[in-house]
C-alpha cells in the first residue's frame, strides 16, 4: 500500500508529545570564503530526522541587487529559514537559485523563493519531471514533518554552458554528468571557486543513486584541468586548494567499481559485498560504509547480468 502524505503527517502527529519534543529548527551559520561569498554545510550524515535532510552544501553570493544560492536545501522549511538568514547577511532578496542537480537535499526548498529566478539544466528539468514526486515521498517518509508544505519545484528557466552576469557578478556554468544525468558545476569568477554540486564529496564518501562511474570520471578530469581556486563540495568540507576533494573522489569510484566487480565474480551476494573490508585510506571518510551498502543495492544486479549472462543468450 502506498501511503499519502497526509497519511504519513498524520501518523506523526499522534506520536507521543515525547517522541516530537525537539523543535523542528535548522541551523543555518553561514561561513564567509570570499568576496561576498558564504557557504552553509551540510551534515556529514545520510538523511535522517535528526539533521532534517540539511546534509548538502550550499553556496550564498550577494550580488548588486540581489542574493544568489547555488542550491538551497531539502525543505520548505528549510528554505525559509535560509531566506531569513540571506536577507541579513547580505541585506538582499534571494533573486536567483541555481540547482546543481535532481537529489532532493539540494533543491526541494525552491519553493520558499517564489519571486526567484530557479534554474537549472533542460536536462535537469525533464530529470525532475519524472523523479521529483518519488523523491518527494521517499524524504517524507523519512523525515516526517520536517517536509510539511514542501513541493519540487522544476526549474523555470534553463541554463547553457558558458558565462552569464548574474545580479552583476560573473558566473561561469558548466553542465556535466556523472553523478546524475544532469549536473551543473558553477564557478564564482570574482573569488575563483567551484561550485561542483555532487560531482565532487569531499572527506565523505560518495553517494551513487544515479550514477554513471565513466561519466562520473570524465567530469572529474574535466573540473581538475578547469582554471579555479578553491572548490565547494556537495558534501564535505570545503576544499581551498581545489585539488584534494577531486582525486579522493575519483579514487572512491574508482575502488568502489574494482570491489563490487571483484565481489560479483567471487559469488558474494550482496550482503557479503557491502561488507568486504573499506581500504586504510578512506577511513576518515565520513558515511563510508553506509555508501557502500547503498551501491551495492544500485549497481549489483546490473553488474551480476553483465559478468554472468544467461546461458542462452549467446
Amino acid at each position: 500500500m502506498r501511503l499519502a502524505r497526509r497519511t504519513l503527517l498524520g501518523g506523526f502527529a499522534a506520536l507521543p508529545l515525547a517522541a516530537r519534543a525537539q523543535p523542528l529548527d535548522y541551523r543555518i551559520e553561514p561561513v564567509a570564503v570570499g568576496e561576498g561569498m558564504w557557504i552553509v554545510r551540510g551534515a556529514d550524515a545520510p538523511i535522517e530526522r535528526a539533521n532534517g535532510g540539511a546534509i548538502a552544501n550550499l553556496a550564498i553570493l550577494a550580488g548588486d541587487d540581489a542574493a544568489i544560492l547555488i542550491d538551497c536545501g531539502p525543505s520548505l522549511r528549510y528554505g525559509r529559514a535560509l531566506d531569513a538568514v540571506v536577507a541579513k547577511l547580505t541585506g538582499r532578496p534571494v533573486g536567483h537559485v541555481f540547482i546543481t542537480h535532481l537529489h532532493p537535499d539540494h533543491g526541494f526548498a525552491a519553493g520558499a523563493f517564489p519571486k526567484a529566478e530557479v534554474a537549472g539544466t533542460s536536462e535537469l528539468r525533464r530529470t525532475l519531471e519524472s523523479t521529483a514526486a518519488g523523491y518527494s515521498d521517499g524524504m517524507y517518509r523519512l523525515l516526517g514533518d520536517w517536509m510539511r508544505g514542501t513541493e519540487p519545484v522544476l526549474p523555470a528557466a534553463s541554463v547553457t554552458a558558458g558565462e552569464r552576469v548574474v545580479a552583476g557578478r560573473r558566473l561561469a556554468f558548466s553542465p556535466m554528468a556523472g553523478h546524475s544525468p544532469a549536473d551543473l558545476v558553477v564557478t564564482d569568477l570574482t573569488t575563483g571557486t567551484v561550485i561542483a554540486g555532487d560531482l565532487v564529496f569531499h572527506d565523505r564518501a560518495p553517494s551513487t543513486p544515479d550514477a554513471d562511474l565513466a561519466m562520473w570520471r570524465k567530469a572529474l578530469g574535466t573540473l581538475a584541468a578547469m582554471p579555479h581556486k578553491g572548490l565547494l563540495p556537495g558534501h564535505g568540507p570545503f576544499d581551498p586548494g581545489g585539488q584534494v576533494s577531486i582525486v579522493q573522489t575519483l579514487d572512491w569510484i574508482d575502488w568502489l567499481e574494482a570491489s563490487l566487480r571483484a565481489s560479483v565474480a567471487s559469488g558474494l551476494d550482496m550482503v557479503a559485498a557491502g561488507a568486504v573490508a573499506i581500504p586504510a585510506r578512506f577511513v576518515g571518510l565520513k558515511a563510508a560504509r553506509y555508501e557502500l551498502q547503498r551501491s551495492v543495492s544500485h549497481f549489483y544486479p546490473r553488474l551480476e547480468a553483465e559478468i554472468f549472462p544467461r546461458a542462452d543468450a549467446s
